[in-house]
């Protein structure tokens, strides 16, 4: 992998798998999402990755939503944007793109394999819910994958690709690796690749760390120097991974979409507040922080143009 010169911190602000009923503190409205893209900006991330929702918290693809959300953040910051194509499992592919297409982004989520993603087991640990629909949402996890095909894939790469855009590439298992070196090899994903790996989803790669140390091997035999690395794990071992991954020359990513805790039993009270401590532990290595800037050099982004300002104005 490229060793990361100075480390980028990534935060994903709401997701659409947690719901209101598990903390009070989850970014709903868009501008909440906004405001809290901001103060995690302000605490040190260089990059924003976006899911947008109703007000009641229900997630939403809808473009306009999206557009106010990075209408907010632009006009008071210069971090890096990067709008999920994930959405939900809910979701059509075409739904799933809406936004991106829309805003043309710098960065895209791109999730590189259909998978069993559960998170199901949430409910048992939910005792007052706020909305009907939350419950229903939880549970369906259990019998509905998350589908990405190649030709959806493939879909994406292309329509995406043709305005600048670049692209996150979760992997969340080793398969994914070889997925994305198809799609290089072909020359849909061009390096300098970002490899977001995932840890700790049931239905994927497990939070053990010998896992993250052989997702870097094998990305290492398939790409050399042609990626940057940047890894996250799901829940309570969410700061372990990230740590991890700043030792191993990567990058990391937080977020109350991951994680809703920033300790043993304590909901974390906002995205920023894990931004403080993440970059307090990526401090304490002697790396350095990168900053928006320093994200768009390592990560061959196109930069803010006038017809990105002109999406959202």
């Amino acid at each position: 992998m490229r060793a990361a010169g100075k480390v980028i911190i990534t935060t994903a602000v709401t997701g659409s798998v947690h719901v209101p009923s598990q903390s009070p503190y989850l970014p709903l409205s868009a501008e909440q999402v906004a405001e809290a893209a901001l103060e995690a900006v302000e605490a040190g991330s260089a990059v924003v990755h976006l899911h947008a929702r109703q007000p009641d918290g229900r997630p939403t693809f809808e473009p306009e939503v999206f557009e106010r959300i990075v209408e907010s953040i632009t006009a008071r910051t210069d971090a890096v944007i990067n709008i999920t194509t994930g959405g939900s499992p809910a979701m059509t592919m075409e739904q799933r793109l809406a936004a991106a297409v829309r805003l043309r982004p710098e960065l895209a989520s791109m999730n590189m394999g259909s998978m069993n993603f559960v998170y199901a087991g949430m409910a048992d640990r939910v005792t007052d819910w706020k909305h009907d629909w939350e419950r229903p949402h939880v549970l369906k996890s259990y019998s509905r994958p998350f589908i990405n095909t190649f030709e959806t894939i493939e879909h994406a790469l292309r329509t995406l690709g043709e305005s600048g855009t670049r692209f996150e590439y979760e992997c969340y298992d080793i398969g994914h690796l070889y997925s994305l070196a198809h799609f290089a090899e072909r020359g849909l994903a061009k390096p300098p690749l970002l490899i977001q790996g995932v840890f700790g989803v049931l239905g994927g790669i497990g939070a053990d760390h010998e896992n993250l140390d052989h997702m870097v091997r094998v990305a290492d035999k398939l790409f050399g120097d042609d990626y940057s690395f940047s890894a996250f794990a799901a829940g309570r071992d969410q700061m372990r991974f990230a740590t991890h991954s700043a030792l191993l020359g990567g990058h990391v990513r937080v977020g109350l979409e991951d994680s809703l805790w920033i300790g043993r039993g304590r909901l974390a009270e906002s995205n920023a507040q894990q931004v403080r401590k993440v970059r307090s532990l990526v401090e304490d290595l002697d790396l350095p922080i990168a900053t928006p800037a320093d994200a768009r050099a390592t990560l061959a982004l196109r930069g803010v143009t006038d017809i990105d300002r002109s999406t959202v104005s």
